[in-house]
């Protein structure tokens, strides 16, 4: 049995200015998606330009911040806050939801393709093996605050956190560090490392992240105002569900569109 380190989720404290582990996670996710956004352009795999990327990322970030919150707020705890709609906007109280925030990175890059005269399937394929880096570093956040822990276990790395009582649970942010961030971005990145049709390289994102995130949900514990849904599945896998469909729905529309 472990302890959760229980580090303090302030990183750096400058008078009455705290600067969080996680908004560094946020931080490090964009930037790292900037450096090999740009190593993918010099290569030649991209659709636009590095100043045209430059216009990207800001809209990008943008739509995680404005659609991960969102998200949130429609998927998991609409209820509450339409009864404290000004909530909304106390971002800094936690709260964001990756199925919101990855369609607010589309309506960003669907808006952007238009505007630009861009081909937008193009596009997603050049954004998607980039992706998953942030994704680790969101869940690197969870782990250093303590949170989203996972189910109880009795595996010899279960792992007992604060707040989460006195059972070892599964360090379920791990898993999906492992999952979603180093095993996707390695997968994609070598898919991508080749000439693919229109859309497959999103259609490969849509598959493996939407499978991977359903594996792990259940060893991740279940938001307690929420509990398991029908069929015993999480809210996180129900939103999985449609991902991997859509994705597998793409996939083969890319096929019949080389």
């Amino acid at each position: 049995m472990l302890i959760h380190p229980q580090f303090d989720p302030i990183a750096v404290s400058l008078g009455p200015l705290a600067i969080r582990w996680y908004g560094l996670m946020y931080l490090a996710a964009f930037g790292i998606l900037w450096w090999l956004g740009r190593r993918r352009i010099a290569q030649g795999a991209a659709p636009i330009t590095r100043e045209q990327f430059d216009d990207l990322i800001f809209l990008g970030v943008l739509g995680t911040i404005l659609g991960g919150r969102l998200g949130y707020v429609l998927f998991y705890k609409p209820a509450y806050y339409l009864s404290h709609p000004l909530e909304i906007f106390a971002i800094w109280q936690g709260g964001m939801a990756f199925h919101g925030g990855f369609l607010g990175v589309l309506a960003a890059a669907a808006f952007f393709a238009w505007h630009r005269r861009v081909d937008g399937w193009r596009l997603m394929d050049f954004i998607a093996p980039c992706v998953p880096t942030g994704l680790a570093a969101g869940r690197l956040g969870n782990f250093i605050n303590g949170e989203l822990w996972g189910r109880p276990t009795d595996l010899p790395w279960g792992m007992v956190f604060r707040g989460a009582g006195d059972l070892p649970r599964h360090p379920s942010q791990l898993y999906q560090f492992a999952l979603e961030g180093v095993l996707l971005f390695g997968l994609l990145w070598w898919y991508s490392s080749k000439p693919r049709a229109r859309g497959a390289v999103s259609a490969m994102f849509l598959i493996g992240y939407g499978a991977f995130r359903f594996v792990a949900e259940f060893a991740r514990e279940p938001d307690d105002f929420l509990g398991l849904l029908a069929l015993g599945l999480s809210m996180g896998q129900w939103l999985s569900l449609p991902m991997i469909a859509a994705g597998i729905a793409l996939y083969m529309w890319s096929r019949g569109h080389r």
